[in-house]
């Protein structure tokens, strides 16, 4: 059985595949060898729109192991992602060109990456790192992860230049505080001058787009202002207007709240449940982001239970979880279904239901470019 995301339909079909595309789709089409996949579902390969492959496993200190450490830790984590049927991600800061190349040449497993190198933002966001005894204490510092702190629209022009010549494919802003660190969730903490200034230089960039970490509500009307494509987490969304009309995309990361709502603020669980909600009454476009490893990697399709459970039901969140989110990243004419000419990223589970409860039990194979992948 196959699934057409668009719909949500399930239908009888063979799948044909050539070198790394879809060729055909049908029924009684034939080829030179055949797997048998009675009794499972074929889906597209999943397209996480925010995760992290660098941080290392949840915990890892950064000032305690060597700065080669970090990006070796990439290794593990792109393998997991892969076996899980992740065949495409967008690392929201973390990876440099090094990893993107590294994946390309073969030299390690991973899904397709997009970069955006490092999250940019202004004095004191969370990515200014400092402390009071050091001052300021970059331990993700190098070349190859340019400076990404900004202050003022013309130095917001500059910071973009500054990724994009270090190879990003998308810029990551940083417009409120962080659950993790636990302030500042809701400050808006750059102008709207400054992150139009952002939008525009990326578009000037070989139109690029900007992807906005923003948990509170005033943050995330700001980004959908000044022409964001999405909008990341959005925990506590009061209106969604702005979104809507700006067809600004929101990637809710579910998985920081739901997983363990015990390990987050008080309320932030609901709040986000009722975010999505307010998102999809509103019609705006929802598509799958994890925030790996905020939960370990391993548990990366738990984000489609969330996205079900929060109403977008089975069939919506594997859709987030596929077209859509190839339409966000801009690769929907490549990917994210399952149709002629598209490439070969497939995943086989195990029975025809489109359930969302466990997904990573049910996965029996997974096709990455046409080739199959070593489980």
């Amino acid at each position: 059985m196959v699934l057409d995301v668009g719909s949500g339909a399930v239908r009888t079909a063979d799948v044909v595949l050539a070198n790394n595309r879809i060729v055909g789709v049908g029924i009684g089409l034939d080829g030179d060898e055949g797997i048998d996949c009675a009794g499972s579902l074929e889906v597209p390969g999943f397209v996480d729109c925010h995760t992290h492959v660098c941080f290392g496993p949840a915990g890892m200190d950064a000032l305690r192991v060597p700065r080669s450490a970090r990006v070796l830790s990439a290794v593990p984590a792109l393998r997991t992602l892969l076996r899980l049927g992740v065949t495409t991600a967008r690392d929201a800061w973390s990876a440099d060109a090094g990893v993107r190349l590294a994946i390309e040449n073969g030299w390690i497993e991973g899904p397709d990456l997009l970069l955006s190198l490092r999250q940019v933002g202004t004095t004191g966001a969370i990515g200014d790192l400092w402390a009071p005894r050091t001052g300021s204490l970059d331990y993700y510092g190098d070349p190859s992860l340019p400076d990404p702190i900004f202050d003022g629209a013309d130095a917001g022009r500059a910071v973009v230049r500054r990724m994009v010549r270090a190879g990003a494919d998308w810029i990551k802003v940083t417009a409120t505080g962080s659950i993790a660190l636990g302030s500042g969730v809701h400050d808006v903490q750059l102008t709207f001058e400054e992150l139009a200034a952002v939008v525009d230089e990326a578009a000037r960039r070989g139109g690029r787009r900007v992807m906005v970490h923003a948990h509170g509500a005033r943050a995330a009307e700001l980004a959908a202002r000044a022409g964001a494509a999405s909008v990341e987490h959005g925990t506590y969304l009061d209106a969604v207007e702005a979104m809507a009309e700006n067809k600004t995309w929101y990637v809710p990361t579910l998985s920081v709240t739901q997983s363990d709502p015990e390990q987050v603020p008080d309320g932030a669980a609901e709040a986000h449940r009722e975010s999505m909600r307010l998102a999809i009454d509103a019609g705006v476009r929802i598509a799958m982001g994890t925030d790996n490893p905020v939960r370990p990697y391993s548990e990366a399709l738990w984000e489609l239970r969330h996205l079900s459970t929060a109403g977008l039901g089975d069939a919506g969140a594997l859709r987030a979880a596929t077209i859509d989110a190839a339409w966000l990243l801009g690769l929907a004419h490549d990917r994210g279904e399952i149709a002629a000419g598209k490439r070969a990223d497939l995943v086989v589970l195990d029975g025809t239901t489109l359930d969302c409860t466990a997904v990573e039990e049910r996965i029996r194979r997974v096709f990455h470019n046409g080739v199959e992948v070593e489980r």
